[in-house]
């Protein structure tokens, strides 16, 4: 499979310098791209990549240019990570394989469930009594969709994820456990990614909600009652405890907690393995274990931290130094 650099062009926009008749037949990065193949710079720290890149076509912005001027084919446009981001797109719509059945025979499918007419549901897959899936929605093999749980329109969700287990509720009675029935259900908006072995637990009394655009990595958890605004993307491992409410436009690192009942105000950035141990009304960029603050004083913060040894033999030196004079003080 391949496509010409004119196609592409014309699809995707951008200024081709060099033959539009030119094929490419994959995409890969710079270090390991072939003389058929397309890659893109996106960051001026792996303009050395560029130099010794053996890539047919390379796309880079305007600021660029005049490095690649000798280079066969060029593609200029002012986003390369975007513009690569589209091009991915482009090739799987152009090399995807002949659809298969629209609901696999092995998918299990509750007489009561809404699936809309283009959705596509996979091999295993689960959709209890009352659930809904939306219009242009595919779930992938053995995932699980809860009663009464909703997934709106041109999601895509990967393999073995479970949407609408119950959440983990139970009251203590005794020294045992009581479980508490978890009533609510989970809502997705459209145009979210779940990626795979993720769960999103259904609410105890009203539904989990994840928003429009969300995309979350694999092997995420999603507590009981949790929100998750608009566009928000968390990397793979996240877990989020229950009833917490995360803004719109965050970003979580992969192995953070949110702890329970917090809140997280819109473009909140979360780096890895954080723990969120308090609600953040202000955007901003957060890191850290002890305790959390902005990523700036944070980091301040820490570089301190590693001279605490040092600092403290200085003390005790300095300490001895100030008994020594005062004993032999006349």
């Amino acid at each position: 499979m391949s496509l010409t650099l004119g196609a592409i062009v014309e699809t995707l926009g951008g200024r081709l310098l060099g033959p539009s008749d030119m094929k490419v037949s994959g995409l890969a990065p710079l270090q390991t791209a072939q003389p058929d193949q397309i890659s893109f710079l996106s960051q001026a720290r792996y303009q050395s990549q560029l130099a010794n890149s053996l890539a047919g076509c390379v796309i880079v912005s305007p600021a660029f240019e005049a490095q690649v001027t000798q280079r066969t084919a060029v593609i200029l446009t002012d986003d390369p990570y975007l513009y690569f981001a589209r091009l991915t797109r482009l090739w799987k719509g152009a090399t995807r394989q002949p659809a298969g059945p629209r609901i696999h025979p092995s998918a299990v499918i509750d007489p009561e469930a809404r699936i809309a007419e283009d959705a596509v549901i996979g091999p295993l897959c689960v959709v209890e009594r009352g659930a809904e899936v939306g219009p242009g929605t595919w779930l992938k093999s053995r995932v699980t969709v809860g009663e009464d749980c909703k997934i709106g329109a041109r999601c895509l969700v990967h393999s073995g994820v479970v949407i609408g287990a119950d959440g983990f509720g139970f009251a203590p009675h005794q020294g045992r456990w009581e479980k508490i029935e978890q009533l609510g259900a989970v809502r997705i908006g459209n145009d979210v990614e779940i990626g795979a072995n993720t769960c999103i637990d259904r609410g105890a009394l009203e539904d989990t909600v994840i928003e429009d655009g969300v995309k979350l990595d694999n092997l995420i958890q999603i507590g009981h009652n949790v929100q998750v605004g608009q566009h928000t993307a968390m990397a793979g491992c996240v877990g989020v405890a229950g009833s917490a409410k995360i803004g719109a436009h965050c970003t979580v690192g992969g192995g953070a907690v949110v702890l329970g009942h917090l809140s997280l105000a819109d473009h909140v950035h979360i780096s890895a393995a954080s723990v969120v141990t308090r609600s953040i009304s202000q955007p901003g960029h957060y890191t850290g274990m002890f305790p959390l603050d902005s990523n700036a004083n944070w980091e301040r913060n820490a570089a301190s931290l590693k001279q605490l040894s040092r600092l403290r033999d200085r003390i005790k030196a300095l300490e001895a130094d100030i008994q020594n004079n005062k004993e032999n003080s006349p």
